[in-house]
């Protein structure tokens, strides 16, 4: 038998709808002090619609702190969505710190640091070559 499909891209407008909506409800409606300046990266829902991951980053604030408040209250941001939405199953909200730009921070700090050990390593390297090539022009003349 064969399998059902959906709509195409229909998973990726649910996704992109739900990211603006929370923005939007996550700056009105949710007043909890532990809450900062929140940036809602990406959602990701699964196929049948029940649950959502949430991938956050906080500008102000504790992460750990701003996740559980953001838990505690995606009850009431899901009952929020579900009057804004037009689908049958609105999912469970799961918010999650998004470390991706922090890694993204300290692979290029890495590659810098690579980048600049390499750049010194090839100065040095070239004056030791200048050196020996410049005793083997000596030694190839005579001055008599």
């Amino acid at each position: 038998m064969a399998k059902k499909r959906g709509v195409p891209g229909r998973n990726l407008r649910i996704n992109d709808q739900i990211q603006r909506d929370l923005s939007e409800l996550i700056q009105r409606e949710v007043k909890d002090p532990r809450i900062g300046l929140v940036t809602l990266q990406s959602v990701e829902v699964t196929p049948d619609y029940a649950h959502a991951k949430v991938f956050f980053t906080t500008l102000t604030g504790e992460p750990k702190a701003t996740g559980e408040a953001l838990n505690e209250a995606a009850g009431y941001l899901r009952n929020l969505l579900f009057k804004r939405l037009h689908i049958h199953t609105v999912p469970t909200l799961h918010f999650h710190f998004d470390q991706s730009i922090e890694r993204a921070i300290e692979m290029s700090r890495l590659i810098d640091t690579a980048n600049a050990t390499r750049a010194r390593d090839e100065a040095n390297d070239g004056v030791v070559e200048d050196d020996a090539h410049s005793d083997k022009e000596d030694d190839g003349k005579s001055v008599d």
